[in-house]
Parts: C-alpha cells; structure tokens; sequence
C-alpha cells in the first residue's frame, strides 16, 4: 500500500481517508490480501443507461485508483485473521451497485469458507441512483449474506466511518454483532440531503446512535486498531466448558443468620457491586451497549465480553438498581450472540426488582423480561449464575441459569421483597424481619429448596 495513515496529531475523527489507508492502519504490517475483484458484463452507461454513468464511473477510478466502492481483503487485526471490506467513499459516493454487491457477496462467502470474522469498514452515502432499483435490491443480497455468516457462527463488527447512511447502516452497520464508530461520523438512515429540513442534525451522529441503543461504542481514531483487535479476539475463541463463578468479594462473616440479616447485608452500601466482581474476574474486557430498539440501561445492566484464565467467557451482570427494561432486552442480546459464537456466559444477579414504573411499562417491561427468560432457556452455551447481592423477584430470575445458579453468602433470593410481602398479607411493619424467615431467602435456604446449586466462598 502507498498510502499511509497520518499520524494521530492530525487525525480528525471525521477525515475521509480512502479505503486503503483504512485498511493500512488497522491490519498488521504486510498481512492485507485483496481478494480478486468480480468482474461483471453491463450494457453501456449501465443497467438504466443513465447518461453519462460510464464517464461518471471513470472519473471516480481516475480520482481513487479503484473500480468500485469496496475493497475487499483478509488481514490481520491484533494477530486475528479477518476479512476486511473497507468503503471507498471517494468513488461516487461509496455507492452500492450491483458490482458493489458481487464483491460483498464474495467477500462473505470468502469469510465462511475460511471461517473468518467480518469487518465492514463501512463510508457510504446509500444505494447508486444511476442504477435504480437494481441497486436497492443489493441490500437484500448483503443482508442474506449477513444471514448466512450468522448462522455459520461467525463475528461480525462494523466501524461506522463518515458518512454511514442509507442502505449501507441499515444493513452492513446496524446489522453487526458489534458496532463501532468513530466520533462526529454522520451516521443515520437519512442522510443530509434527504431528510427534513428542521431535523436536528446531533440526531443523526456516532454519538446520538449509542445513546439509542443502535451501535455499542465511538472509538477515537487512534485506538481503533487497538479496540476492534481486542473485539476479534474475544469473539474468536468459542468454548463449550461452563465459566466458574466467581469467588465472593463481600465480607468474611460466613452465611446469614436470619433472613432478615441476609436481606440487610445485600443491601448494604459497603457490599461489592458488579464492577468490582467483572474487574476481579477478567483479564480484559469489552462492553456492547443499547437493545438496538432504541434503549439503553448503562446504570442497570453491563453486558459485553471478557478474557477469564486465556478464554473468553460473556457477561451479563446486574448493578443493584432497578433493572429497566433496555437493560434486559441488552441483556438477551449478549446472551444470543454469545451462544450463537459458542462462547459461554456468566451472569451476575443483583437487582431489588425490574423498574415498575409507568415509564418502563411504556417501553415493555413484561416483554424484555419475557425476551430475557427466553435467551437463557433457549441458550445452548453454558450459562453460569453468580448472585451477589438482592435477588428480586422474577426480574432478578430472569437472568440467572436453571440448574447452575450459585449465591454469595451476602445475598438473598426472593419472590417477593419482605416489606411488600408483608403489606400484602396486612401485617404491621413488625412483621417484616419475621415474615423474611418465612420466605425462606437465605443462600442456604436456596440451597436447601434446590434453587441453587451452592453458595461460593469457605
């Protein structure tokens, strides 16, 4: 390659490099191999004979050295081998036409042969109007690809460049197992000159589309080779064996004595919380973001994955708030692409209870845990479940194993709080500790009744 990255002083998170010097940052030295362009027979001036779409096409190989949008190739990243599609937004416009669509197509046929991750290096202002509905119909043929390098088990992680509009983000970018963008990329289903005139344009940014829910990170120019090898890595190493649980983090004053007292230490302030329990137990870590459904629950839910003793184990994991209806249904996507990948989860369970708001029923609170209940029975990965703190209620047993759920000696599980089990059955407040007993929530009790597996710690 000619064209090298400039260095990162210079670098504007929104510069439009060519695909090569895209490609030339993020693969290691000397390790990019074009796959062979796929050479396609048209009528002149293309498939509509639009005027001048033949000389439009020649000024654009002139300008960029390319005879098409996409350059398509393997590398590595990191030291993983992946096949990289890297758009040349410099030839009109990083269009998709039909030609574009022969080379995505043989770039992901290419990958699951050689059961490759995919890396769409996305730059893209839509479908190439010159050849009308023959180049819309192009993202049905990448999305089948998608489809396809889905259900072979294979990664997928898109960059968002600037700009990613159009059918390129509805499909080789919002379509990904993980989405990262570089900051103040325009990136949108709409792109400037089509969308309405009093629009805010903050909506249609990297940064808008994590706070949706819609990609997982924005990643500065200068960390991007660093943060996607780390993404291949983690989402390249597929294991059948469960992930242990981890050990305890709280105090050392052995199990409770009384319900009651198991319910106070899982509430306590001083008790370690899921940070602390992921940062013990993983070496490395990337986290994903945002149901794709326009949510997101960064105070209730941490999903993503993490390195454990060399392999690579995902996490899903409760902080001790009220879980929102994004959190689960992030949640349930962490789970089905882990076990989509063969990677096998842990999942931390502390949360008083879902959100019951009026706010969280408007965004389907019954649903997202339904979803949730859904991932993890139907999850062939091995799931392993940790409680560390409150277990409340079914939003807190939504996300834990059937059958290999294990308990700190701080925590409790339980069908309902104490406090409003008690004002449902019209006791006075004096009844609270005594009525925690009768539920039978401690980790031993759990143990006893058969709903957990064993507490961890001596």
């Amino acid at each position: 390659m000619t064209e090298r990255l400039p260095t990162t002083e210079r670098v504007s998170a929104t510069e439009r490099l060519s695909a090569r010097a895209v490609v030339d940052a993020l693969a290691d030295d000397s390790t990019f191999t074009e796959l062979p362009g796929v050479i396609r027979e048209s009528r002149p001036d293309g498939p509509l004979a639009w005027p001048g779409y033949d000389a439009s096409r020649a000024r654009a190989a002139e300008r960029t050295g390319e005879q098409e949008s996409v350059v398509c190739g393997t590398a590595r990243v990191g030291g993983t081998r992946a096949a990289l599609i890297a758009f040349e937004f410099g030839f009109l416009g990083g269009s998709l036409g039909e030609r574009t669509g022969d080379r995505l197509e043989a770039a992901y046929t290419y990958a699951r042969e050689h059961r490759l991750p995919v890396v769409p290096l996305v730059a893209t202002g839509g479908s190439r109007m010159q050849e009308g509905m023959l180049a819309l119909t192009q993202l049905q043929r990448v999305a089948g690809q998608s489809a396809l390098t889905r259900e072979a088990g294979l990664a997928q992680i898109a960059v968002l460049r600037d700009p990613t509009t159009g059918g390129g983000w509805a499909t080789l970018g919002a379509g990904a197992d993980v989405v990262l963008a570089l900051p103040g990329a325009q990136v949108g289903f709409a792109g400037s000159r089509v969308r309405p005139a009093d629009a805010d344009p903050a909506a249609y940014t990297a940064e808008a589309q994590v706070a949706a829910g819609a990609a997982d990170a924005v990643v500065r120019p200068e960390e991007l080779r660093e943060t996607l090898g780390r993404w291949l890595r983690l989402l390249t190493c597929p294991s059948g064996t469960p992930a242990p649980p981890p050990e305890p983090l709280g105090d050392d004053a052995g199990l409770p004595a009384t319900g009651w007292d198991a319910v106070r230490r899982a509430r306590s302030p001083r008790r370690p919380r899921a940070a602390a329990y992921l940062d013990a137990y993983f070496s490395e870590r990337a986290a994903i973001s945002g149901d794709r459904c326009g949510g997101t629950d960064p105070d209730g839910m941490l999903c993503g994955f993490g390195t454990h003793e060399g392999r690579t184990v995902a996490y899903a994991a409760q902080t001790g708030t009220a879980t929102r209806p994004a959190g689960y249904r992030t949640a349930a996507r962490l789970i089905r692409l882990a076990d989509r990948l063969g990677v096998p989860v842990l999942t931390l369970v502390d949360t008083p209870g879902a959100a019951n708001d009026a706010e969280a029923e408007r965004q389907g609170a019954g649903a997202a845990i339904a979803d949730l209940f859904g991932a993890v029975a139907g999850a062939r990965t091995p799931v392993t479940t940790l409680v560390i703190g409150e277990g409340g209620s079914g939003g807190a047993l939504a996300l834990a194993a059937p059958g290999n759920t294990w308990a700190t000696p701080d925590s409790y599980f339980s069908v309902i709080a104490p406090e409003l089990a008690a004002a449902i059955l019209k006791r006075p407040p004096r009844e609270v500790e005594a009525t925690a007993d009768q539920l039978r929530i401690r980790p031993q009790d759990l143990v006893g009744l058969g709903v957990i597996r064993g507490t961890v710690g001596p």
